[in-house]
């Protein structure tokens, strides 16, 4: 008992902040910027407005610039949830006249329709409070008060986060990330994510949860990749592509007939060659879907010209992938996965190719690794 209090009483110390001082200095810049571009503004617009900067336009910066891609911080929660506020607010004072009453009940309503229309804002709470207890000059300004200078602040405000968070290469608005496709253009998952966590798992135990989280679901789902790539990292111990690599590169020039590679495919049950220049550097890649999507088009050019042999040059296709001899194996895992490709090209220092590794070999390598970790 005495050990859980002493763990409960841990909840009141500072927690540790995975922040690095360049991402500090960006955001404390941030917000001087854009809370006195705010002000200025507002008060060049609205000269003879009383109250041309709000206090809670302070917590406001916070969130946009120190966590612009929180749920909290994106546009419709900044200016609908500040201008909503002041309106519950308003409404409040006017309805209670009793600030010890009036206050509480517009912070609390304040919430529940920031809960409605899906702009919870914490600094929106604030905004209630402040037009119920701003004084004389708030009260005489009434509901113009949540446009002048509520909701022109936040506007103002939301548009210099916008600027400057793409100034300095932060996504603001925060876009969801797009979801991995299967390559093959089929209804099925990617496979990385057959037996891995889904979006699907990831919504089942947010709502499992139950509470609202200062990070958007795409963000969520990106960390446990990330974590999940470190951890292959980890199960691999740092083994290298050159370790796994066949050296004895199968490969076409694009001066090569279609005939000849095709040949070279059947001979090697080849699913796809790479394609080399003189210096061995990567020019493309050609596969067995190559030469069957060009196959009429070879077909066509030889009854025009007779004796026509189409190049490797004519079918290739450039989008290839490639990692350098001393890339740790788990960066294969995404790229044989999900990424569609049968093989990835190993390269030297100087650039060229120095060997394969392919679908197969990255299974066997994964088995290996499986039966290691078992038998330990």
């Amino acid at each position: 008992m005495q050990g859980q209090f002493i763990q409960w009483l841990h909840g009141f110390l500072p927690q540790p902040l995975a922040v690095g001082r360049l991402e500090r200095a960006r955001a404390v810049l941030g917000a001087c910027a854009g809370l006195f571009v705010t002000a200025f503004l507002t008060h060049l617009l609205a000269p003879g407005q009383a109250a041309w900067l709000i206090a809670p336009m302070g917590a406001s910066a916070v969130l946009l610039f120190c966590v612009p891609a929180s749920p909290l911080a994106q546009p419709w929660s900044v200016i609908g949830g500040n201008t909503l506020s002041a309106l519950v607010g308003v409404a409040c004072a006017r309805l209670v006249h009793d600030p010890l009453l009036a206050a509480p009940l517009a912070g609390c309503l304040a919430i529940a329709a920031m809960f409605a229309l899906r702009c919870l804002h914490p600094p929106g709470g604030a905004v209630a409070l402040t037009t119920v207890l701003g004084g004389a000059a708030v009260h005489q300004a009434g509901f113009l008060f949540a446009f002048m200078p509520v909701a022109l602040n936040s506007a103002l405000i939301v548009g210099a986060a916008i600027l400057y968070n793409n100034l300095t290469r932060r996504r603001y608005p925060h876009v969801a990330h797009a979801a991995d496709r299967n390559v093959h253009a089929t209804g099925d998952p990617a496979p990385a994510a057959r037996l891995g966590i889904t979006e699907q798992d990831l919504e089942a135990a947010l709502a499992r949860y139950g509470e609202v989280l200062d990070v958007s679901h795409d963000d969520l789902l990106a960390i446990v990749d990330d974590a999940r790539q470190l951890a292959l990292h980890r199960r691999f111990r740092e083994r290298t592509c050159a370790e796994l690599m066949s050296s004895h590169v199968v490969a076409v020039s694009p001066r090569d007939t279609l005939e000849h590679a095709r040949e070279l495919l059947l001979r090697h049950r080849l699913q796809s060659v790479p394609v080399l220049d003189e210096r061995r550097y990567l020019l493309g890649i050609l596969g067995v879907e190559d030469l069957l999507r060009h196959g009429g088009w070879t077909a066509h050019l030889r009854r025009l010209v007779p004796g026509a042999a189409p190049r490797v040059a004519d079918a290739m296709r450039q989008r290839v992938a490639a990692l350098p001899a001393d890339a740790p194996l788990a960066q294969l895992v995404p790229l044989l996965a999900d990424g569609g490709y049968h093989q990835v090209a190993i390269t030297g220092r100087d650039g060229a190719v120095i060997g394969l590794v392919s679908r197969s070999d990255l299974m066997a390598a994964l088995c290996e690794q499986q039966l290691a970790t078992a038998a330990a």
